[in-house]
């Protein structure tokens, strides 16, 4: 039997130096709301999702980011045309690296947050 979940990946977690800074970042890129939860043992932000129980989210938090773009790509749902993205983007203190790549599913184009991170931003089709 092959293993196929609904959602292979489950969570996903975007270290980055400065917690405030990485909110406003994300929050003016995607449009979404982001969550401040300090019930753990370490502050972070979580993304919201329409269904809570159910949606694929992710959290930032206070850690040692990828330097200029190494490690795994995370891709992120945002509002407005990918155009709109990528200006908020390079508004927002980031890094646009590539031209928007078109999928059956969808674009998406590939970033670097203002700590390196590599993003994907990704506009359904």
């Amino acid at each position: 039997m092959t293993f196929a979940p609904k959602n292979f990946t489950v969570w996903a977690e975007i270290p980055v130096t400065d917690i405030d800074k990485a909110v406003a970042f994300y929050s003016k890129v995607t449009g979404a709301g982001l969550t401040i939860d300090t019930s753990g043992p370490n502050p972070m932000a979580v993304f919201q999702t329409a269904d809570p129980a159910s949606g694929v989210a992710g959290h930032i938090y206070p850690g040692t980011p990828s330097e200029e773009g190494q490690g795994p790509t995370i891709h992120l749902a945002a509002a407005g045309t990918l155009e709109e993205v990528i200006a908020r983007v390079w508004d927002a203190g980031g890094k646009v690296l590539s031209d928007a790549i078109s999928i059956p599913a969808g674009r998406f184009v590939y970033c670097q947050d203002p700590f390196g991170n590599s993003i994907g931003f990704f506009e359904e089709g």
